[in-house]
C-alpha cells in the first residue's frame, strides 16, 4: 500500500522558508536574481513605468522581497518602498545592500500570504518568482487585495517553470548530469547544488501550482479575489535579452523557451 503523506500546510511553509533561507548566502551571485548590467536595469525600469508609472513618492509593498532587488527599481522609480520578507538572512542582505547604496527603503520580517499590514496601505504591490511557491494563492491574492489602496495596482513577475519545452527539460537533463559530475551548476531556478535542486523539485510538487503556473491560471485567481484590469504581459524579451549575457549557453537556451509573463491588477 502506497504511504500517505502526513504533511501539513504548514510544514510546506517551514520547508519554503527553510529553503530560502539557505538560498540567502548565493542569491546575489545568480544571474537572474541579481542585476549585472545597466541593460538589464533599464529593461526592469522600463518594465515598471509601463504597468505602474514613475513612483511619486508612492506607498509600495515589494513582497517576497528577497535581498532587495526589485526593492531597489522601484526606489530608482521614486517610490516609497518596503520590503518584506520571511527569511531573516535574506533580509540581513537586503539591510546591508541598502546602507551600502545609501537607500531609505523600510525592511520588515513578514509572510506574504498574511502581511498583518493594515488595509488599503499601498499604492503599489510587486514580486517576482513567489506565486509558483504559494500554498494558498486565492488567499494570498486576497490578502494582497485587502491592503492595496482603491485604484492601487498590483505587478506579478513569474514563470510556468513546470510545463516546459522539450529543449528545456533535456537541458536539465544535461545539466543536472554535469552538476553530479562537478562540471556545472544546477540549472534547477539558478539552485547552486542537487541537494537544493532535489528540495526545490520537493516543494514544488506540493504547492498549488505544482502543475505550473501558467498566466491564464493566476489571472483567473486575481479576478476571483476581485481585481480587476487584468493584463498579461509576456513581453519580457529585453530583460531576458540583458540576462542571457551572463548566462550559460544552456541555462540562456532554457531561459528563453520558458513561459515567463508580468501581469498587473487593479483594485
Amino acid at each position: 500500500m502506497q504511504a500517505v503523506s502526513t504533511l501539513s500546510n504548514h510544514d510546506l511553509r517551514d520547508e519554503i522558508k527553510a529553503y530560502w533561507s539557505l538560498r540567502a548566502e548565493t542569491f546575489d551571485t545568480q544571474p537572474g536574481h541579481e542585476i549585472f548590467s545597466e541593460d538589464e536595469r533599464a529593461a526592469w525600469h522600463a518594465l515598471f513605468r509601463k504597468h505602474l508609472g514613475e513612483g511619486e513618492g508612492r506607498a509600495a509593498l515589494d513582497l517576497a522581497c528577497g535581498t532587495a532587488v526589485i526593492s531597489h527599481l522601484l526606489d530608482d522609480l521614486g517610490f516609497k518602498v518596503t520590503g518584506l520578507d520571511w527569511a531573516e538572512p535574506m533580509l540581513e542582505r537586503a539591510r546591508a545592500k541598502a546602507n551600502a547604496r545609501g537607500r531609505q527603503i523600510r525592511f520588515l520580517m513578514g509572510d506574504a500570504e498574511r502581511t498583518m499590514e493594515d488595509d488599503a496601505t499601498y499604492d503599489v504591490i510587486t514580486n517576482r518568482h513567489l506565486v509558483w511557491t504559494l500554498v494558498d494563492p486565492l488567499a494570498c491574492f486576497r490578502e494582497w487585495h485587502r491592503v492595496l489602496k482603491p485604484g492601487g495596482k498590483l505587478l506579478i513577475v513569474d514563470g510556468d517553470f513546470v510545463n516546459t519545452s522539450r529543449l528545456t527539460r533535456l537541458l536539465k537533463t544535461v545539466t543536472r548530469l554535469a552538476s553530479r559530475l562537478g562540471l556545472a551548476r544546477d540549472a534547477m531556478h539558478g539552485a547552486p547544488n542537487s541537494d537544493m535542486a532535489e528540495t526545490h523539485n520537493r516543494i514544488l510538487s506540493r504547492v498549488h501550482f505544482s502543475g505550473g503556473a501558467h498566466a491564464p491560471a493566476v489571472a483567473d485567481l486575481l479576478k476571483e479575489a476581485g481585481f480587476t484590469k487584468i493584463t498579461v504581459d509576456q513581453n519580457m524579451g529585453a530583460i531576458h535579452k540583458a540576462q542571457r549575457k551572463n548566462f550559460s549557453f544552456f541555462k540562456g537556451l532554457e531561459r528563453a523557451t520558458q513561459h515567463r509573463y508580468a501581469i498587473c491588477a487593479e483594485k
